[in-house]
């Protein structure tokens, strides 16, 4: 009879070792090189699409403001998360973080946010790869949906074959997008004229101007597209388990990633609009071949380039991003907050069932709506919810738990990673103002999970997951100073 204890409103039960033995993952497979391109894998595809609709929202300086203000919001998230990834490297990550400061409901609830960002951000991208794939006329196709299932067939394959293989074809992808950014940028800096940046006509909204055109809403409406150059990073930790060394991998891993990603979403927003206009852009899905083909009077060797590149670009996101989704529910399964059967893992130690059910779903999400820009907007929704969460994970750690083994210290304490929660919080609020809809499809998504966890899954928890033991060690730890 497996021994059972209720803990903080919720039921624990003690499984056997063969219960975990069933559940491992592979030890070892990535480096902090591997992990940083993990972390620019995640993001690339935001640097070649997606941004630029601020521009339609807010103008160059609204978009540029909230580029900014997002970047200052990543970042210092990124420093928290790098000293919670050190203190405690599991695979849950921002579960195991929210798990560890402030219980299993907002443990539960932080990673239903990711699992709900990473499981339909890889759709939204599968869309976008079959929108490429049909005006390059590859193929043939006039159809996107032969196109999502095929990349979900190869790429959750190749993760079925083997972390540290998947890791490496995903660096040589990105390698191949991370070029073409740079022959971008090369491209476009002859052709640069600071009045491009200002070629919307300005509104009669409150505050417009040549620089705000859409006025001071419109630096709030563009915080969604500012997010785009940088979200998906927060999810290196997720490797935290299959990593060589994480208390020191992990925080070179993710900051390097994002020391990356800052170069280049300055770059791009720079360069991009400052060559070709504003205005010439703000509504392309394919923004960057656009912009060289307006900057340069027609087509261009280095437009096709960029054009057949991107798509590498959005693969490489799409490929990096359905391991996170796995191990996101691979934890969570393993802890007992979603059935168990999924966190089971292969002969090659990856979680087979937490990689192709979400797939599936993805899959058919893609199919069924082709609409990539509503799928990315509930994942960003579901992405600054979760930073809301893991955020605050951080200021309550630092006040409730002083004394935890921290190997990484985020630089400026609690006021680095309060400026990401006040942040944070000014972006989900941001979310309702481009897409209500969106937000309102992601809420339903919440309340449904969340009484999935209180009338079910909260009474059938795991004692012995590696995310829920650091809870019952710091409770015996407690126990013995008071002795």
């Amino acid at each position: 009879m497996a021994d059972r204890r209720h803990v903080h409103g919720a039921d624990y039960e003690q499984m056997g070792a063969d219960y975990l033995q069933q559940r491992q993952l592979k030890k070892g497979a990535a480096g902090w090189v591997l992990l940083a391109g993990l972390g620019v894998a995640y993001v690339i595809s935001g640097d070649f699409a997606g941004w630029n609709f601020g521009l339609a929202e807010g103008g160059w300086g609204g978009l540029l403001i909230a580029t900014v203000l997002m970047a200052i919001m990543y970042t210092a998230m990124v420093f928290g998360l790098a000293e919670l990834a050190s203190a405690l490297p599991v695979a849950g990550a921002g579960y195991g973080f929210a798990r560890r400061a402030m219980g299993p409901l907002a443990g539960f609830a932080t990673g239903t946010a990711i699992l709900i960002e990473y499981v339909i951000a890889p759709a939204a991208i599968v869309v976008f790869i079959g929108g490429y794939v049909e005006a390059l006329g590859l193929f043939g196709l006039t159809s996107g949906w032969p196109v999502y299932l095929v990349c979900y067939a190869i790429f959750v394959g190749i993760h079925l074959y083997g972390v540290g293989e998947a890791l490496r074809l995903m660096f040589a992808i990105t390698a191949i997008a991370v070029v073409a950014l740079a022959v971008f940028v090369i491209g476009m800096i002859p052709q640069f004229d600071a009045a491009n940046l200002f070629d919307i006509e300005p509104t009669a909204a409150a505050g417009a101007s040549d620089f705000l055109p859409f006025g001071f809403a419109g630096v709030l409406a563009a915080f969604v597209y500012g997010i785009w150059f940088f979200l998906a990073v927060e999810g290196v930790p997720l490797a935290a388990e299959e990593s060589r060394d994480p208390q020191r991998d992990m925080p070179r891993g993710i900051i390097a990633a994002m020391m990356v990603l800052l170069v280049f979403a300055a770059l791009i927003l720079v360069t991009a609009p400052g060559g070709a206009g504003a205005a010439a852009i703000a509504d392309s899905d394919n923004p960057l071949p656009l912009a060289l083909r307006e900057a340069y009077g027609g087509n261009t060797w280095m437009a096709d380039f960029v054009n057949y590149a991107g798509l590498a670009g959005l693969v490489a996101s799409f490929f990096s991003i359905v391991f996170a989704y796995s191990r996101q529910m691979f934890a969570l399964s393993r802890a007992g907050y979603l059935p168990r059967w999924l966190s089971r893992t292969g002969s090659r130690r990856t979680p087979y069932l937490a990689l192709i059910v979400p797939g599936t779903i993805g899959f058919l999400l893609a199919a069924i709506t082709q609409d990539g820009a509503l799928l990315i907007n509930i994942a960003v929704f579901g992405a600054t919810v979760s930073y809301v969460l893991m955020t605050l994970s951080h200021i309550v750690l630092r006040k409730r738990e002083p004394d935890l083994h921290r190997p990484y210290r985020t630089p400026g304490g609690v006021f680095t990673t309060g400026t990401a929660l006040v942040l944070a919080s000014a972006a989900v609020v941001s979310t309702f103002f481009v897409d209500e809809l969106a937000a309102g499809i992601t809420a339903a998504i919440f309340v449904a999970a969340l009484a999935y966890f209180w009338f079910y899954s909260r009474h059938r928890l795991v004692a012995n997951a590696p995310e829920e033991e650091f809870e019952a060690i710091s409770r015996a730890e407690a126990e013995l100073a008071g002795d």
